[in-house]
């Protein structure tokens, strides 16, 4: 059985780009903090991908601090704030801010005080945008960048967050992106390495590969390559909204990541769709990759409105580029099928 990956999302097949920067990088002998000759080789290859991320993030001008994901960013953006967010946030947010802000039903979260308030720019289960309003104090930029045009220096806020493995490059290393002249309180305490705001001796051989990833993410982005994948997005809704079950395609009505799809069955518990395609040889999520092994109703989909079983019988269909037509097709065909037999035993 030849399976097909469609869970996007949660982390993306490693890029040759960055498979090949981080076989580079393990020959490279040095500490970054050491002056010596291949202490200064190390130094540089953090320096050359720290240029990268920048670039492709558009963020020129601000402080790239390499984290070991974006968990940890959000730790270090969010600690000693009070700031408030929206219950659509990822946990990684919600675990630091206070969810105050009020979101309507296509999944947009109202800002009333962008300076003390945390906003992403992408919902990980629904795929929905959200406009950023100037001046918010921490953006979570993580589902975004790679896939959509997105420059920190055009979204006008103080703080964003940024994970390599969903644009292609490695697990555990991401980066803060930080406003020049703001400050954080480091969270970890040591060398004092990352412009003193993030100790200990840096993940050289993960940090070549996002640099790596990234650079290539953008180049695909001008390529339009997303493009294209927002093409295929559209041709599964339809697929999957053409038989002829009410199903519900979540945020359909508001702009969307070009590669997110989120489907409510009504009568198929999400968990129980995802289990049920993967014996069929299709990778999907009832959620976010950090919940979906919960079985509880979508917080996401409460937000938005929906009542606690329709918020359960979800399931996020995420795309990448190398997924193609004939296989979208074929999952909907497998999905369809799948759910005449639930309906048939619930008949």
């Amino acid at each position: 059985m030849t399976r097909l990956y469609l869970d996007w999302n949660a982390t993306t097949p490693l890029r040759p780009e960055a498979r090949a920067a981080m076989i580079a990088a393990m020959d490279v002998v040095g500490n970054p903090s050491s002056v010596h000759a291949e202490g200064r080789a190390a130094k540089a290859l953090v320096e050359r991908a720290r240029v990268q991320v920048a670039q492709a993030f558009g963020a020129d001008g601000a402080d790239i601090v390499f984290t070991s994901g974006a968990t940890e960013g959000a730790a270090l953006a969010c600690a000693g704030r009070d700031l408030a967010c929206a219950e659509v946030e990822h946990e990684a947010v919600l675990a630091w801010c206070d969810p105050l802000l009020p979101v309507d039903a296509e999944g947009r979260v109202i800002v009333r005080a962008p300076g003390e308030s945390a906003l992403q720019l992408a919902n990980s289960e629904t795929g929905v945008m959200q406009e950023i309003p100037a001046g918010l104090a921490l953006c979570d930029a993580t589902q975004a960048f790679g896939k959509v045009p997105v420059a920190f220096n055009w979204l006008g806020c103080d703080m964003a967050l940024v994970s390599a493995h969903k644009l292609g490059g490695p697990k555990g290393v991401g980066a803060m992106v930080l406003r020049r002249g703001l400050d954080v309180a480091a969270q970890l305490r040591g060398g004092g390495q990352e412009m003193g705001r993030r100790a200990g001796t840096e993940n050289i051989i993960g940090i070549a590969g996002f640099g790596a990833a990234a650079e290539a993410a953008a180049r695909d982005l001008a390529d339009g390559v997303w493009d294209r994948v927002a093409e295929l997005r559209n041709i599964l809704d339809q697929a999957l909204s053409a038989h002829e079950f009410e199903t519900i395609s979540v945020g359909n009505g508001t702009a969307r990541l070009p590669n997110t799809l989120c489907v409510i069955a009504p009568g198929w518990r999400g968990e129980t769709q995802v289990m049920a395609m993967d014996l069929a040889g299709f990778a999907v999520s009832a959620g976010s990759a950090c919940s979906s092994g919960k079985v509880r109703a979508s917080r996401v989909l409460r937000a938005m409105g929906f009542d606690d079983a329709l918020a359960g019988q979800a399931i996020r269909v995420s795309l990448g580029p190398a997924v193609t037509e004939d296989e979208v097709l074929r999952f909907a065909d497998v999905w369809a099928a799948q759910y005449r037999k639930i309906r048939g035993r619930a008949a």
